[in-house]
């Protein structure tokens, strides 16, 4: 089997920070950003080995370019593998009920 190695981009590591500014200063619960954190740091790790078991993002141009989806919690980390290189590189992570396809506009650099 395979062993990927995980970057995160700038733009998914400053969302990683915002859930937990988020949680821990405007909810006031830091407790619970600790945990939360926590999972998705996990998860995220967890992609070193099989990351093509979560589904393709379904519209263009992002499903060609390979971008998969990772639920996690209520969030949703959006991830490309590369085969070739073994590498996964994490773009964005977001709460899932955002609109993930504006979000998406926004990152221009896969």
């Amino acid at each position: 089997m395979t062993t990927y190695a995980v970057e995160v981009t700038e733009p998914a590591d400053a969302d990683l920070r915002g859930i937990f500014q988020y949680i821990a200063f405007t909810l006031l619960s830091p407790e619970n950003a600790a945990g939360q954190l926590d999972r998705l740091e996990s998860r995220i790790k967890g992609l070193s080995t099989m990351p093509k078991r979560f589904s393709q993002y379904g519209k263009e141009p992002w499903h060609s370019r390979g971008l998969r989806m990772m639920p996690v919690d209520n969030y949703c980390v959006l991830y490309v593998p590369d085969d070739e290189h073994s590498v996964v590189t994490v773009i964005r992570v977001m709460y899932g009920g955002e609109d993930i396809d504006e979000q998406l506009a926004k990152y221009t650099e896969l």
